[in-house]
């Protein structure tokens, strides 16, 4: 990892699109910071498509999207539950997602008999194991949760490394594909992660193939979920609090800012626009 001074004018001044993980990216202490929300604002008003992309459920992103938070994130899309389900403006020609507010449009990646059959599976797997590893627990926010299963080992509790390896082992064992956020163990059915999430979204936000214009996006992130985005963005960035988890990742972000969390996100956000308007 370089610092972020490394990153090149050049390369800066040609970004159109910013892709940002959550906890401990956008958030400090479990909440946006003022600094945080404003370089989000400053760079949609640089004309930015901007996308939060989390491990986070969609029913935890709905009243950041709709408005509904005390300040309203201005962002294009949030991307839950490392890349499967997201919410998007209904003015791009969707249909209002049901008994949701009517500017929002809920996507899927897994059509509705998936959902269904994998939820089941799921609530199975999810009583094993707290079963099997006591202390476990699944999230406090695993009511949202529509694809995925979440464990809390950094959020609300506080689980050392083994404990967390023996939850991974048993959602690997149940079928599973795995990851874990700077707060959570996540399981889930299918070959979906933030990377593959990523270009969804693209495609159906923009209409476009975001691996043919990864020149014009950059990545801001600081865990082991967000390890495809690092490994396949040409601009990818960790906030300082990275280097957490840099001894247990196998690929980084190729610069890291020096502040950490949503400081570091602020960090990132002056850098691209310093460049743009220089």
């Amino acid at each position: 990892m370089q610092a972020l001074t490394h990153w090149p004018s050049a390369a800066r001044r040609v970004i159109t699109g910013v892709f940002t993980d959550i906890d401990d990216t956008l958030t400090t202490h479990g909440a946006i910071t003022p600094d945080a929300l404003q370089a989000l604002a400053d760079l949609k008003a640089a004309g930015l498509t901007v996308i939060a992309i989390t491990g986070r459920p969609i029913g935890w992103c709905e009243p950041f999207m709709a408005g509904r938070s005390a300040v309203p994130w201005p962002v294009d899309a949030m991307v839950a539950e490392n890349g499967a389900v997201a919410y998007i403006s209904s003015k791009k020609g969707l249909q209002p997602a049901p008994d949701l507010d009517k500017q929002l449009s809920k996507l899927y990646q897994q059509d509705a008999a998936t959902r269904a059959a994998n939820q089941t599976r799921m609530q199975q797997i999810a009583a094993r194991i707290m079963f099997e590893v006591p202390g476990v627990f699944l999230t406090r926010d695993s009511a949202g949760r529509e694809t995925d299963l979440a464990f809390d080992y950094n959020e609300f509790t506080r689980q050392p490394p083994q404990t967390v390896q023996k939850v991974l082992d048993a959602l690997q064992r149940a079928g599973m594909q795995t990851t874990t956020s700077s707060i959570h163990i996540h399981g889930s059915f299918g070959a979906i992660n933030k990377w593959q999430g990523a270009q969804w979204i693209v495609r159906e936000l923009l209409q476009r193939d975001l691996t043919k214009e990864l020149d014009r996006w950059a990545f801001v992130g600081d865990s082991g979920n967000d390890q495809a985005m690092f490994e396949h963005f040409t601009h990818s960035i960790g906030v300082a609090n990275i280097a957490r988890f840099a001894p247990q990742m196998q690929h980084l972000p190729r610069y890291v800012a020096p502040s950490e969390r949503g400081a570091g996100f602020a960090e990132v956000a002056r850098a691209i626009l310093e460049a743009r308007n220089a």
